[in-house]
């Protein structure tokens, strides 16, 4: 499978994961703190940073009551309606070209996930270089033909999905013009746990489809996102905070500044482990062959002496014969005079 490239961006098994740092509504509705994320996750080496485009009259209607109301004493979100949480978590939209334009300014590429056609609309507008597909609208094929109708990278979000709707979704993509795919495994619980984020469906996704994978994380802390990359993940997205106590619709499930910092470098680590399969001796290690057991001399040895397991012991270093070599040695003479210390080689044996 060929990489392909994001902005500046190469994106494959060839290069070290591509971060994605998720800001959602973190902001708190503070074009300051907004910038303030940006300019923390350039810092921490993110790759990329991704908004979320709508506003609540696209996402869902105005009403407070029903199926429109988030009464699930557990979720993050209880006690209010979906209009409201919308509208205080989105990005409003005069603030794209700014926060994109301080993203560039820092090297980091920025783009962002629009929930309807208008927000692709308005995202074209700013030359975004890719477009992201959020878990809950990887079955709104219509919108999927849109954005892959730009023909720019596009990454869509596996959470919930099953393999025949992966299959439909991919297949509209595809058809509608998209030829750079990621999908990534997604669980679409906030926050996600280790025991519920099966990792191991990357390697099978990209068996399916052919395309590249990646995770979108919503667990605590970097470990799954390690585990991903080393079942060959090539991109990781996680949400993003400044500061978690400081609160905002996502913050409970998203990384801090450090822990942002502590991904990036630890995917890195777990990237360049995977290395190929390899046997024997690498030239890294070459040096340390000398630390090897082998065959020692271990008592003054006459001609004529019998080797025994007393004179004859297997030890560090590595510079005699291998002691796979004991059996056939014991019991043989020497051939000269040999003193303590002295590695064992074939022509000091009778």
């Amino acid at each position: 499978m060929s990489s392909f490239k994001i902005g500046h961006r190469s994106i494959g098994a060839q290069v070290p994961p591509f971060i994605i740092a998720e800001m959602s509504g973190n902001h708190n509705q503070s074009l300051d703190v907004a910038l303030q994320i940006v300019e923390a996750a350039a810092r921490a080496g993110a790759h990329a940073l991704k908004l979320q485009t709508y506003t609540a009259d696209t996402m869902t209607l105005d009403l407070s009551e029903g199926e429109f109301f988030i009464k699930d004493p557990n979720s993050l979100w209880a006690g209010t309606s979906l209009y409201d949480l919308y509208e205080k978590a989105h990005t409003p939209w005069e603030w794209h070209a700014p926060i994109f334009a301080r993203a560039k300014a820092l090297g980091m590429l920025a783009f962002s996930t629009p929930f309807d056609e208008t927000a692709v609309d308005f995202l074209e507008s700013l030359d975004v270089p890719a477009y992201k597909i959020a878990s809950f609208e990887n079955t709104d094929l219509p919108l999927i033909r849109r954005v892959a109708a730009t023909g720019k990278p596009l990454i869509i979000s596996t959470g919930m999905a099953s393999i025949a709707e992966l299959d439909d979704t991919v297949r509209a993509a595809r058809q509608a013009g998209c030829k750079d795919l990621v999908l990534l495994k997604c669980t679409s619980t906030y926050p996600a746990t280790p025991a519920n984020s099966n990792v191991r469906t990357i390697a099978h996704l990209r068996e399916l489809f052919g395309c590249e994978v990646g995770l979108s994380d919503h667990s605590m802390g970097v470990g799954v996102s390690v585990a991903a990359v080393a079942l060959g993940a090539t991109v990781v997205e996680k949400h993003f905070t400044l500061d978690r106590a400081a609160g905002g619709v996502d913050a409970s499930f998203s990384l801090e500044p450090a822990e942002l910092a502590s991904l990036v470098i630890e995917t890195e680590r777990a990237w360049q482990a995977l290395g190929q399969v390899h046997y024997g001796v690498t030239e890294a290690e070459r040096k340390s062959l000398v630390y090897r057991r082998s065959l020692y001399v271990t008592q003054d040895m006459n001609p004529g002496d019998a080797f025994t397991p007393q004179n004859l012991r297997a030890i560090r270093p590595g510079l005699g014969l291998a002691p796979k070599h004991a059996d056939a040695v014991m019991g043989r003479c020497a051939r000269q005079a040999i003193a303590r210390g002295t590695p064992l080689a074939w022509a000091l044996v009778e």
